[in-house]
């Protein structure tokens, strides 16, 4: 069974002030829509109405998802910027540092400062340093992974090219490659100080391509030796 109820002139002119307050909120909401933003937030403005409360506005802040996506873009993208930065850097001052050894050992190879500065351990002591810091840098749980990728535990092509698909990793490399060179070049110069051999071309090789450079070397002094028995046969 229903009961109904006459509404009162007290009530009436509730339900007035709140369609009233309803008409200007919405029309406000709707130029708005329903929507206004402060700063990195969002309000939005809800009006729930009944027979009971009247009219009331919710107000429920909201973070706005684009904005996080665009912080955690922005991270990451800082990140490969500043890793690619230490690759190029390391780079640069990497191929700059071997530079004037290799200067001396063809410009002045007999100078007492050239043999001074081949003798030394510096230089790799620090290219040692800065190969390990990006070794340490590019090393990943995948790398093991890429070095030993075939059913035997041995290096495969492809899985070497995957692991140097990463800049850190290349410069790494690099700096590996410049060690080896520049120690190469310093036993070349030191055995032709020691038999009395041109060795400029064959440092100047140990540069840009190493073992092409050793193996000039080796037919140099082999040459070498030829010539001086010859040379001896004939005296």
């Amino acid at each position: 069974m229903a009961f109904s109820q006459p509404l009162s002139s007290s009530s009436l002119s509730m339900m007035n002030r709140n369609v009233v307050a309803k008409s200007s909120v919405t029309a406000t909401l709707s130029l708005n829509k329903s929507r206004v933003c402060v700063g990195s937030l969002k309000i939005q403005f809800k009006n729930r109405w009944s027979f009971i409360g009247g009219s009331r506005i919710v107000v429920s802040p909201s973070v706005s998802s684009s904005l996080v996506h665009k912080k955690r873009s922005c991270c990451v993208r800082a990140s490969w910027l500043a890793t690619s930065q230490i690759a190029s850097s390391v780079f640069a001052v990497g191929t700059t540092a071997v530079l004037p050894f290799y200067t001396l050992m063809v410009v002045a190879p007999k100078a007492e400062i050239t043999k001074k500065c081949m003798e030394s351990s510096i230089p790799y002591v620090v290219l040692g340093v800065l190969y390990a810091y990006l070794l340490y840098l590019s090393w990943t749980p995948e790398t093991l992974k890429y070095m030993f990728s075939s059913k035997y535990l041995l290096p495969e092509l492809s899985g070497i090219a995957k692991m140097f698909s990463s800049e850190m990793t290349l410069a790494s490399a690099w700096i590996h490659l410049l060690v080896i060179d520049l120690f190469a070049a310093r036993q070349v110069f030191n055995d032709g100080l020691e038999n009395k051999i041109e060795t400029r071309h064959s440092v100047s090789l140990c540069l840009l391509f190493c073992p092409v450079g050793i193996v000039s070397h080796v037919v140099t002094k082999a040459l070498n030796s030829s010539t001086s028995s010859t040379n001896n046969q004939c005296k």
